[in-house]
């Protein structure tokens, strides 16, 4: 079976690795990554997970639980992309800026710890979409061996739900400054209104889902099948959601859409 044999070759490249440092946010790629590595290398292997207000309190707590139920050697760091004023700029190269930033660290980390790899998630989807950070992974010399023994996400999903990993079906979950249109400055205000209001989304049923952050609106994403859902609701959302300090409310009829802000860019090329 084709799907088995990428896996076995992802298990060699990794044991032929001998140590590695993984990038490891606790998405449903790089908590697969770093399952495999663990069990291939066992101690050899150091989880690093980057930090900062772009992330969310849930999204830690549930990387530091598989972590320890791994039994990985992990190290939360806190990034400073939001010290960086070209991404607080929110320029198409936002993406770039903070992985260039996070992945310089993780490698100076792999350098004090004698560690000669560090590992990306990303899977062979990655590179469909606008994604700029692709480019600081090679421009810093990491690995993406998930990509180099051509897996996607389906694929992972489905050998994360084969070694019963929690992640298998996890939604993606991008930083949330991709909540913010391009060009719109990126506030630690905006990133805990743009989380307090997906929580709250989330709590009553909606997912996937994602609430863009524009000037003067909360503009909602979800799958056109819970339209009527969220219309139902929609005295009790509007009145929640202006609560967290959204002027206004509304739906996207587009629907839920992953990468939704990149589609206006003139340029998707890197």
């Amino acid at each position: 079976m084709l799907l088995q044999k990428k896996y076995q070759k992802l298990r060699q490249l990794l044991g032929e690795c001998g140590k590695v440092l993984v990038a490891y946010s606790g998405g449903t790629d790089s908590a697969f990554l770093l399952a495999v590595a663990v069990q291939e290398l066992g101690d050899n292997v150091l989880a690093v997970t980057a930090i900062s207000p772009t992330s969310t309190k849930a999204e830690v707590a549930e990387a530091q639980q598989l972590a320890k139920e791994l039994g990985v050697h992990h190290r939360i760091i806190h990034s400073k992309e939001m010290d960086l004023r070209d991404f607080v700029g929110n320029t198409a190269e936002r993406c770039y800026i903070c992985k260039y930033s996070r992945y310089f660290d993780l490698q100076e980390i792999a350098k004090q710890k004698k560690i000669p790899w560090v590992l990306d998630g990303s899977n062979m989807d990655d590179l469909d979409d606008y994604r700029p950070g692709n480019r600081a992974i090679k421009e810093l010399g990491l690995r993406s061996p998930m990509q180099e023994v051509t897996l996607t996400k389906s694929e992972i999903r489905q050998l994360s739900r084969q070694m019963g990993l929690p992640t298998w079906n996890k939604p993606s979950s991008p930083c949330l400054a991709s909540r913010i249109p391009y060009g719109q400055e990126i506030t630690e205000e905006k990133l805990r209104r743009v989380e307090k209001a997906e929580e709250y989304l989330t709590k009553r049923g909606f997912s996937p889902l994602r609430v863009r952050h524009y000037p003067a609106e909360a503009r909602i994403e979800i799958s056109p099948e819970q339209f009527s859902k969220l219309i139902e609701k929609s005295k009790d959302i509007t009145k929640g959601l202006r609560e967290l300090g959204f002027p206004k409310v509304t739906l996207d009829l587009d629907g839920f859409y992953s990468g939704s802000l990149n589609k206006n860019l003139p340029d998707k090329g890197e």
